[in-house]
C-alpha cells in the first residue's frame, strides 16, 4: 500500500508541477545524485554552520560530490569588512576561501574532491563572463564547467553564497547549462520582496542573471518577510538550542567541527582532526546554539523524507525506508512565478502552472523545525568515515 501511494504521488506531483523532494517508486533506493557544491565557506570561518554544512555532501551516501567552489567576497578578507551595505559589514576577519576545511574532510572521507574559489570582486552586469578576473580566481568558474562537461549525467548545482561563480559560468556557456543542470538549489532571497537578504547583497548581479535565465531553479528563501531568523512557510532558517548531540557524533567529525567553532589558526590541520579537543573546549561548545539554513536542500537532493514515527520520534530517512506508520512531514518545491527587479530584489508567488522555477515549502515553520532539532543530530551521529 505505502509503495501504490507513493507512486499516486508521483503522478499526482507531475501533473501539478511539483518537484518532490523525495520520493523512490517502487520501494528502491534513490540514486546517486551528482552534485557541485558552491559555498561562501572560509577560513577561519565566517559563519561555523558553512563547515557544519559541508559534511552532508560528504556523508549522504544518495549524493555524489563532484566538486566545491569557494565563494569569496573580497571585503570579507580584511580585519574589518567595510562593505558599502551597512548588512555586510563584518569585523571578525581576516579570512581566506575555507580549502583547509575542504581538504580535512576529503582526509576524513578519503576523498579526492576538487575545490577552487571564484572571483572575489563583483560582476559588472547581468551578463558579465568576468573574464578579466585574475587566472586564480577564474579556477572556480572552470571546475564548474569542467564538472558539467564531463559528467555522463546531468548534474544538480547547490549555491549556498553570492552566486557569482555559477552566474559567469552560465554567462560563458548557455547551452552546456541548459543540457547538463538537472537543477541549480538556490539558497537565497526573502518572502519579503522589500528585504535585501545576505546572499542576494553579495551579487546582485548574479541573482538578476540567473532569475531572468531559463534554467531549472528552485529557490530556497535564507529569510521571511521579518529578517533572516523568522520563521514562515517558504524559508529555510530553523534552530538548533545546543550541541550538546556533538557527545555521539563520529570523534573525528567532532574534532573537525570543534576546529571549526573554534576558529582554530593551527598549521597541522590534519593532525587536528585526528586528536581529541579539550573536554574544556568541548563543553563550550556543546553550550552554544547553531542557525542553520541548508537542511532543506540536503532533503531534497539527497531524496530523503523528514518524517515522524508511530513513537512519535523524527528521522530523516530514505524514502524506500518510509514505514506505513509514518507520517511524512512537508519538504516540497513548488512551481512558481518569479520577479527580479535590476537590484537584485525578487518577489515570487507559488504557481499551478508548469514552470522552471520551484519554491521549497515546508508549511508549518515551528512544527518543521521541532522535527529537525530531532532529526538532524541523529542523522550526524549515523555519520560514518570510510
Amino acid at each position: 500500500m505505502r509503495t501504490q501511494w507513493f507512486q499516486a504521488l508521483v503522478v499526482l506531483a507531475a501533473a501539478g508541477g511539483w518537484l518532490l523532494c523525495a520520493v523512490s517508486a517502487g520501494g528502491e533506493t534513490a540514486a546517486h545524485t551528482p552534485i557541485i557544491d558552491v559555498t561562501d565557506l572560509y577560513h577561519p570561518p565566517q559563519d561555523c554552520g558553512d563547515n557544519w554544512d559541508l559534511i552532508a555532501a560528504y556523508a549522504l551516501p544518495e549524493v555524489d560530490l563532484k566538486a566545491v567552489v569557494l565563494d569569496c567576497t573580497e571585503q570579507f578578507r580584511k580585519p574589518v569588512c567595510d562593505h558599502p551595505n551597512p548588512a555586510l559589514r563584518d569585523n571578525s576577519g581576516p579570512r581566506d576561501p575555507g580549502f583547509i576545511p575542504v581538504l580535512q574532510l576529503n582526509y576524513l572521507f578519503n576523498r579526492n574532491v576538487p575545490a577552487a574559489c571564484g572571483p572575489f570582486s563583483a560582476m559588472k552586469s547581468p551578463q558579465d563572463k568576468m573574464l578579466d578576473a585574475p587566472a586564480f580566481q577564474q579556477q572556480g568558474i572552470e571546475l564548474i564547467l569542467k564538472t558539467l562537461k564531463e559528467s555522463p549525467e546531468q548534474v544538480e548545482i547547490l549555491s549556498f553564497g553570492s552566486a557569482r561563480a555559477i552566474a559567469a559560468a552560465y554567462n560563458r556557456e548557455p547551452e552546456l547549462f541548459k543540457s547538463k543542470l538537472k537543477l541549480l538549489h538556490l539558497c537565497a532571497g526573502a518572502s519579503s520582496p522589500d528585504f535585501l537578504e545576505w546572499n542576494v547583497a553579495l551579487e546582485p548581479q548574479a541573482i538578476v542573471c540567473l532569475l531572468r535565465s531559463p534554467l531549472p531553479i528552485a529557490i530556497y528563501p535564507c529569510a521571511a518577510k521579518e529578517g533572516p531568523f523568522a520563521y514562515g512557510p517558504h524559508n529555510c532558517f530553523w534552530k538548533l538550542p545546543d550541541l550538546r548531540f556533538l557527545e555521539r557524533v563520529n570523534p573525528r567529525l567532532r574534532s573537525y567541527l570543534a576546529y571549526a567553532f573554534e576558529r582554530s589558526k593551527r598549521v597541522d590541520f590534519l593532525r587536528a582532526v585526528d586528536e581529541d579537543p579539550a573536554a574544556s573546549m568541548l563543553e563550550n561548545i556543546y553550550r552554544r546554539p547553531l542557525n542553520v539554513w541548508e537542511t532543506s536542500v540536503w532533503l531534497c537532493v539527497s531524496k530523503r523524507q523528514l518524517v515522524r514515527r508511530a513513537d512519535g520520534s523524527h528521522r530523516i530517512i530514505p524514502a524506500s525506508e518510509v514505514l506505513p506508520a509514518d507520517t511524512v512531514l512537508q519538504n516540497d518545491l513548488r512551481p512558481c512565478r518569479v520577479q527580479v527587479k535590476d537590484d537584485g530584489l525578487f518577489s515570487f508567488e507559488v504557481s499551478t502552472e508548469p514552470s522552471n522555477f520551484h519554491l521549497y515549502t515546508r508549511g508549518d515553520a515551528r512544527a518543521n523545525e521541532q522535527a529537525l532539532r530531532e532529526a538532524v543530530p541523529a542523522l550526524y551521529q549515523s555519520f560514518r568515515l570510510k
